[in-house]
């Protein structure tokens, strides 16, 4: 359930990512946004499943914490502080 949960989570970000930056930039930008979210995300999901299989067991903490979900909540997590600072509006300098 929380892997559901979490893959929901994704499905609106990338969803409303892909529509800001396609009335931003258009249709081409919009399109690399949403590929560069899936390669994080693969990636991300990837590289935290390998730190966490080193370092808790396959069951996890129970049934709805297993060591899948706990990599999609670290990842989640990761993801949350490097698309803050990665998508947030840039303020012009005083000059």
């Amino acid at each position: 359930m929380i892997p559901l949960f979490i893959f929901y989570i994704h499905i609106v970000a990338f969803t409303y990512l892909f529509v800001r930056e396609y009335q931003r930039e258009g249709l081409s930008a919009g399109f690399l946004t949403l590929g560069f979210l899936i390669l994080i995300f693969s990636v991300g999901w990837s590289i935290s499943s390998l730190i966490l299989k080193n370092v808790i067991d396959e069951t996890g903490f129970g049934i709805w914490l297993n060591r899948d979900a706990l990599s999609l909540a670290l990842l989640t997590m990761f993801e949350a502080v490097f698309y803050y600072f990665y998508f947030r509006e840039k303020k012009p300098q005083a000059v």
